[in-house]
């Protein structure tokens, strides 16, 4: 395994690296579990792909801002490590695939040359941190939320409190009321306000899509931006302690928060800060490096071929800027997908003639900020050299998908075939759309809606449906009237009805047609609202018949051949591990990582990453005695009745007791020191009483 020790200055990048190269080791030669591999590895970044035997790297860029330095490291381990092609993400992520996992430590390593990560990419962690695309330019913004993003983004990467949740955790900030960050979907979503001259945000919890989508709660109608972070840091804590970790499809936060309610975990919320260090954390916006236009002496001469197509171009893909005399421009990206080569060029035009920066978009597309007006006909040119002027940004034309049975492990049918099939509609079909920004698509390849169909205008979800005589064919969950109103208010769209794939284009005509006939120019929402689900599902019923298929209906968009339906296997440790013996191994750790970041004086992380060995080794006891584990909190509760109140195990207190004091005392060198004792000591005390357990049954068993 290659060494990375003298790759780094910062020698916190440099263990990551080196952690996962040694577990990746220890993963081949069967001494960690498949299950802790994967988590371990999927909080780096790397995703288990379809395919066997390679996988997906996601490279995290916060806010989606990427420097030309970045995107050329990012091209350069795409060509070395990839084949050279980018995806945008819906999260303002880049994912690159066909990745040999030997080697992502090695790439890992490349990217982080220029500050680009791929730590907590994917797992039970805080993901990306994602923002409006216009942050910092944005004409009806109060302030920049970039600072605060980026803020936020660097307090809890790597921070224990949020290394092993039961679930991923999704944040997201947006520059205006007009919420094109989309907060009423997420665990935690920031709208940007000014209060009595101060700065601060609205506070959306608890949303999320999936297959039972929830809109978001609000928290606070105006906190303080210096109270952000503590504030999360604090809901990151309840949501570890009280959040399910065994059934995934109920571990998200927006479950939590219907089960015990708004209120309460409010409570819970509040109470917790007496327990963390900073009550509250001031942002320094004013330090935060925006990115600075260059100053361009010369406007270089171009000629123009086609003037009507240019102006449709401007009319589409031109966004105004806060900063007098500059726009931004939006780069269309079909289905997020481009090449390095591409990119790399890219990088240089916005770097020698714009600001050295694009951000990507929730919708997979590039913008390209600090333009002057002058050069506008200039990037039109070059852009083209690029294939990059394709007219329509953020409108209906541009369709929104995720890679559904290309390359996703649960993908069920084609999202990006059909998206391609229907842009090619619209455009062939329906010109007047290409400047119509009221109408949302969007295409996922499954029920987790990577591709947020679900709150569309008009949403395609993959799925399979059987014919009278048993044969599958490849279908489409047609859903309506879903959309965003701002300001933390959406509506979430209506399942109609479920097609076969072949049929999508068809429904998409028979939807638009009417919408053209009878929404008397309302936008599609209030259209759909009117109208009512059944007056939809009456026009599109014929569509769902599935006693007349052809042979073509089986065959799934840009496939050639018969579908069958299949969703992606993982990996295969190939061996039995002791899984308690592993657990305790992972207890162990973690008092080692209490104790490094004790002598660090970073007394908060020493508490948490004790806490986590508490939890840790009482699992391990449950699990032994085929007991449920689902929450932190369960864990805790089960342990004193099985164990302390029976007078199994004697702690001189209760295990509630004992584990409970992280929060109610402040993180103090004091009580840091004793609660890693505390960790230590109930190790040995559980190993010793798993120890002489085993030795009974064994003598038994004899």
């Amino acid at each position: 395994m290659q060494s990375f020790r003298t790759e780094f200055e910062n020698p916190v990048v440099e263990n990551d690296i080196i952690e996962l190269a040694n577990k990746i080791e220890l993963f081949h030669k069967g001494k960690i579990d498949e299950e802790k591999f994967r988590s371990l590895r999927l909080a780096r970044g790397v995703y288990g792909q379809r395919q066997e035997g390679v996988q997906m790297i996601r490279i995290k860029l916060p806010y989606g801002k990427v420097m030309s330095n970045q995107l050329r490291r990012i091209s350069e381990v795409s060509d070395e490590y990839s084949r050279g092609r980018l995806h945008i993400t819906t999260r303002q992520d880049i994912q690159i695939h066909y990745v040999d996992l030997n080697r992502t430590p090695e790439l890992w390593a490349e990217l982080e040359r220029d500050d680009v990560t791929l730590r907590e990419a994917c797992g039970n962690t805080v993901r990306n941190v994602t923002a409006s695309e216009t942050a910092g330019i944005d004409v009806d913004e109060p302030f920049d939320v970039s600072p605060y993003a980026e803020a936020l983004f660097r307090f809890f990467l790597r921070n224990p409190i949020c290394q092993e949740m039961g679930r991923k955790f999704k944040v997201s900030f947006s520059s205006s009321d007009e919420d094109t960050g989309l907060s009423y979907m997420h665990d935690l979503g920031f709208i940007a306000k000014i209060k009595n001259g101060e700065r601060g945000f609205k506070v959306m919890i608890g949303g999320g899509l999936g297959s039972q989508p929830r809109h978001a709660d609000i928290l606070y109608d105006f906190l303080e931006t210096d109270k952000i972070i503590p504030v999360m840091e604090g809901v990151l804590r309840v949501f570890d302690r009280h959040g399910e970790r065994k059934s995934r499809a109920k571990a998200r936060m927006k479950f939590l928060l219907k089960d015990m309610g708004l209120e309460a975990f409010k409570e819970l919320v509040e109470a917790e800060q007496n327990a963390i260090e900073f009550k509250t954390v001031a942002i320094d916006a004013d330090a935060y490096e925006a990115s600075k236009p260059v100053k361009v002496v010369e406007i270089p001469e171009v000629t123009i071929k086609d003037q009507k197509v240019f102006e449709t171009w401007k009319s589409t893909n031109l966004i105004p800027q806060k900063q007098e005399g500059y726009v931004a421009i939006g780069i269309k990206v079909l289905l997020g997908d481009f090449y390095t080569d591409k990119a790399r060029l890219l990088a240089d035009l916005v770097e020698k003639y714009a600001a050295g920066e694009i951000r990507l978009s929730l919708r997979q597309n590039i913008l390209i900020p600090f333009v002057k007006r002058e050069l506008v006909a200039f990037f039109y040119i070059e852009l083209e050299k690029l294939g990059f002027v394709e007219a329509g940004y953020n409108k209906a034309v541009d369709i929104t998908a995720c890679p559904g049975t290309d390359t996703c492990n649960l993908g069920i049918a084609s999202s990006t075939g059909i998206a391609d099939e229907l842009e090619r509609v619209i455009k062939a079909e329906y010109p007047q759309y290409l400047k119509n920004e009221d109408l949302v698509i969007k295409i996922s390849g499954c029920m987790n809606a990577c591709g947020q169909h679900n709150m569309a205008n008009i949403g395609f979800q993959g799925m399979s449906v059987r014919t009278p005589d048993k044969l599958v064919a490849p279908a489409l969950q047609v859903l309506l009237g879903g959309g965003n109103l701002g300001d933390g208010n959406a509506a979430f769209a209506d399942k109609v009805v479920k097609v076969p794939s072949k049929r999508g284009p068809e429904a998409l005509r028979l939807i638009l047609n009417d919408f053209e006939a009878n929404s008397n120019e309302k936008p599609f929402v209030e259209y759909y609202k009117e109208k009512g689900e059944k007056y939809f599902y009456d026009f599109l019923n014929d569509l769902q018949d599935v006693s007349n298929l052809t042979q073509d209906d089986f065959i799934d968009w840009g496939e050639e051949e018969k579908y069958i339906k299949e969703i992606g296997i993982g990996e295969c440790a190939g061996v039995v591990i002791d899984l308690i013996a592993t657990l305790f191994l992972e207890s162990e750790e973690k008092i080692d990582n209490a104790q490094e970041s004790f002598d660090n004086k970073v007394y908060s992380s020493a508490i948490y990453h004790s806490y986590s060995s508490l939890v840790n080794s009482a699992k391990a006891l449950l699990l032994a005695e085929n007991k449920k584990t689902n929450t932190h909190a369960g864990i805790i509760s089960q342990f004193d009745e099985l164990f302390i109140t029976s007078g199994r195990i004697d702690l001189g207190v209760s295990f509630s007791e004992l584990i409970y004091q992280i929060n109610k005392f402040a993180p103090t060198e004091d009580f840091a020191s004793k609660y890693i004792e505390n960790a230590n000591e109930f190790l040995q005390k559980v190993r010793t009483f798993r120890k002489s357990e085993t030795a009974v049954l064994n003598q038994k068993a004899v």
